[in-house]
């Protein structure tokens, strides 16, 4: 039986009007970057509980996450209404495997996210070990509106650190404002905007690809990387293609 470890929220930031980050202090195990935590709370008596990515390094403290809210989401709905000193409950350990140390190596590393999918990544590129394992990192970060797309201080203060080494490429589908992209994704790839915007080759020579974010993003993007010959990575078969739906 799951025991739920009491955290305290340190802080939220609203980046939007269902786009919100949640910092928490908790005694959890120690993660490992891109692994996510189940949070919950006690609904009508029973604990309602989801997973979510942690922002911060492991080193980090405190915990962030980031989430949206949900029109009829018994627990985003709670999430937004917390405030410092209340109390959240986290389950003990994190899982999941979005994370590095399953990833092959390889020249260049992409990262592509849509909306909150971008949480695991940005505590992945916090760490010392893409820069160290590989010689390009692309961060791809997808959303409808320009507002949507946030941590652009980390983002900066991640490109200044590392320049040179690091890319970041936005997206934007529903409107259009240069530098961003416009459209989705996977069209991108097709016909070559992506690697023209970052600078940086995708191919299954010299890249290995994680993928974050609603599950069509992740299956047409996947499909589209297939028809340039990269493939899923297992453990028994290793590939390309690390992917995680993020719903």
């Amino acid at each position: 039986m799951l025991r739920w470890v009491e955290g305290t929220v340190a802080g939220q930031k609203r980046w939007t009007d269902r786009l919100y980050s949640l910092s928490v202090n908790a005694d959890v195990k120690p993660f490992e970057a891109g692994q996510f935590a189940k949070l919950a709370l006690a609904v009508d008596g029973e604990m309602v509980a989801r997973p979510y990515s942690f922002v911060n390094a492991p080193r980090e403290r405190p915990h962030a996450f980031y989430y949206i809210t949900l029109p009829e989401g018994p627990l985003t709905q709670r999430l937004a209404g917390l405030e410092a000193g209340d109390n959240v409950y986290l389950a003990p350990q994190a899982s999941g495997f979005l994370v590095l140390s399953e990833v092959p190596d390889g020249q260049n590393l992409w990262l592509i996210a849509t909306g909150t999918g971008i949480g695991p990544f940005l505590s992945i590129l916090k760490t010392e070990a893409p820069w160290q394992r590989f010689k390009d990192v692309v961060l791809v970060h997808a959303a409808r509106h320009e507002e949507e797309l946030t941590y652009r201080d980390c983002i900066e203060r991640l490109l200044s650190a590392h320049a040179g080494q690091m890319h970041f490429v936005p997206f934007l589908s529903r409107e259009k404002k240069p530098p961003a992209l416009h459209g989705r994704v996977p069209a991108a790839v097709e016909d070559g905007r992506l690697e023209a915007a970052s600078g940086v080759p995708l191919s299954p020579k010299t890249s290995q690809v994680m993928i974050c974010g609603n599950p069509e993003m992740i299956t047409d993007t996947t499909e589209a990387l297939k028809r340039r010959g990269m493939r899923k990575h297992r453990r028994r078969e290793p590939g390309h293609i690390t992917v995680e739906n993020y719903w």
